[in-house]
């Protein structure tokens, strides 16, 4: 899964989006457990997605993009006074309005929307979303059982950052 082919073409599918100052701005923010921000989260939900579809030959680069921004909420939940039970049905709709900017695609705007099926009501429509619905469950599992760090997640991620970022400061320099 973690294969270098699979991490140049993730980064490329990434491109104008992983270093955005906005899907930025989730670092700050925490996700299931202490030490995974919500952007360590995305990325992880991304890769999955992306592998996944890759695997199936349907569209990676929309899973690449829909993972990274499912989570795109920006909002620390302890500064309001909506409830766990609530954030998990408005969060989407959040995330879905902040990542509209990127000019996502039908499946992107899809996947957003619906990675919080069943609790979300409507189910994906678009085989990606179906996806990214599947990784973000699978990904959360892996964060609240503590097994990011054993089964070797947390270093692949940190991975799959330096390479975006070295992947985008390459493209500056040409």
């Amino acid at each position: 899964m973690w294969r270098e082919e699979n991490r140049q073409l993730f980064a490329q599918c990434l491109q104008g989006l992983a270093q955005d100052e906005t899907v930025q701005r989730m670092r700050a923010i925490p996700q299931h457990v202490k030490g995974v921000s919500c952007y360590d989260h995305c990325v992880f939900v991304a890769y999955l997605s992306f592998t996944l579809c890759r695997a199936l030959g349907l569209d990676y680069r929309a899973a690449a993009r829909a993972g990274l921004l499912h989570d795109l909420y920006l909002q620390h939940w302890e500064h309001t006074d909506i409830g766990p039970f609530r954030r998990l049905i408005v969060h989407p709709r959040m995330a879905l309005e902040n990542a509209r900017r990127f000019g996502l695609s039908r499946a992107e705007r899809d996947a957003i929307a619906a990675h919080m099926w069943p609790l979300t009501l409507r189910p994906p429509r678009h085989a990606v979303g179906w996806a990214v619905c599947l990784a973000d469950k699978a990904a959360a599992g892996v964060e609240m059982l503590h097994l990011y760090r054993r089964l070797g997640v947390e270093q692949n991620v940190r991975s799959l950052t330096d390479l975006r970022a070295a992947s985008c400061a390459g493209r500056r320099k040409q």
